[in-house]
């Protein structure tokens, strides 16, 4: 039993992210640098959050150590947001120098697959920190809920796993296009958006109010992740419909035309 919960959880919280590799990363070496880029700037982030979160725990007392989880984590989120932005910073110096190295003066990856890449990225990451001792734990033995607990607590924390790791996806490219465009709202919707995420886990194991608006928040975020990466509903038929148009082709007619033969 323990297995299999160990198996199904893990498929839950990272199928999608694993899909999304394989399929769109795993491929393209410069994608996979700039993934392994993004983890390691994450992982700054949560270094400096420890490093903050040890210092805050020193100064106030262990016994209120509690009183600085809310605080903390949005530290934390800060902190997040703003190794995105320096990785934002690093990768267009980079699509610049690309750009310059090569032949017709374009870089071979855009900014907006560097953005979707890197938001990947620290969805990877900041879920395999967040869910592996929780995995671990599911493996057994014990059972969930023996003494009066939640049941429901592997297979949440799952879920919030999958959603946090999308979420991350959406938000660097909602990011990264607000950079770009230098517009302050997408900032601060996105960074909002990860504050309100990070709160709304301090409602568990009151699940309902927390799994329910996180999901729709990662609904409404990957559609306007879509809108902005150029995405339409016509372009959704299109995929859908498996149809290929007919290539495009140019006929050239000379302007010298040899008179008829008599």
């Amino acid at each position: 039993m323990g297995a299999a919960v160990f198996v199904g959880c893990a498929a839950i919280a990272f199928g999608p992210a694993a899909a999304l590799l394989l399929l769109t990363v795993a491929a393209e070496p410069l994608r996979v640098i700039v993934l392994v880029a993004g983890a390691f700037l994450w992982l700054l982030s949560l270094l400096a959050a420890s490093l903050l979160w040890a210092v805050w725990v020193r100064l106030s007392g262990r016994e209120d150590a509690a009183l600085l989880l809310l605080p903390g984590a949005a530290g934390a989120v800060l902190l997040q947001e703003l190794c995105r932005f320096a990785c934002f910073k690093m990768l267009k110096k980079a699509d610049e120098g690309l750009a310059m190295l090569s032949e017709d003066g374009r870089s071979p990856i855009s900014l907006r697959q560097m953005a979707y890449v890197s938001g990947l990225s620290f969805g990877i990451i900041s879920g395999v920190f967040s869910v592996i001792n929780i995995l671990v734990e599911s493996a057994g033995p014990g059972t969930v809920g023996i003494h009066g607990d939640s049941p429901y607590y592997f297979i949440t924390s799952a879920f919030l796993t999958m959603a946090l790791v999308l979420l991350h996806t959406f938000w660097g490219i909602i990011f990264f296009d607000a950079c770009e465009r230098r517009r302050a709202r997408g900032l601060g919707l996105v960074v909002g958006g990860h504050l309100l995420v990070s709160g709304l886990t301090f409602l568990n194991p009151w699940y309902e109010a927390s799994l329910g608006p996180i999901l729709i928040l990662t609904l409404c975020t990957g559609l306007w992740a879509f809108g902005t990466a150029g995405g339409s509903f016509h372009n959704v038929l299109k995929c859908l419909s498996c149809k290929q148009e007919p290539e495009g082709r140019v006929m050239l007619y000379s302007a010298l035309q040899v008179p008829p033969e008599e």
